[in-house]
């Protein structure tokens, strides 16, 4: 099973230490998980990490960016798809059809209307954590 994960449940799992956090603990222990990721995402992950409002003190940055080494699968994803509603999400529609994702993991809301565009099941955290019955 492939998974995509928008940058903010990796936020999300990295703030909060709850449902977020279990959710990508439990996709990186499943031998039949793969979390995939462009190059492009994965700058967007660092680039969002860093931002001074989240504080993320530098010994946890280096801790996250090692965890996104060792479990984010990078590929290349040379697909184009159009969603004007938000073109800075279109990176995360790309990978997850490019990839033939399973799942497209998000809290935003505007990826509701970006599931015509790709076969990839977009759920929230809460959603995947029911699917996959994780507590």
């Amino acid at each position: 099973m492939k998974v995509v994960i928008d940058t903010n449940v990796l936020i999300s799992a990295i703030l909060r230490d709850r449902l977020p956090e279990r959710v990508l603990v439990f996709i990186a222990r499943q031998d039949d998980m793969q979390w995939v990721a462009t190059q492009a995402i994965i700058d967007e992950y660092q680039k969002t990490l860093v931002r001074p409002k989240f504080a993320i003190p530098a010994a946890e940055l280096i801790k996250q960016f090692a965890f996104i080494d060792q479990f984010a699968l990078k590929m290349e994803a040379n697909i184009a798809v159009d969603f004007p509603r938000d073109r800075k999400d279109e990176k995360f529609l790309i990978c997850a059809r490019a990839a033939h994702a399973d799942y497209l993991i998000t809290g935003d809301r505007d990826f509701a209307e970006a599931q015509r565009l790709i076969a990839t099941r977009i759920v929230s955290v809460a959603e995947f954590a029911r699917i996959m019955d994780i507590s």
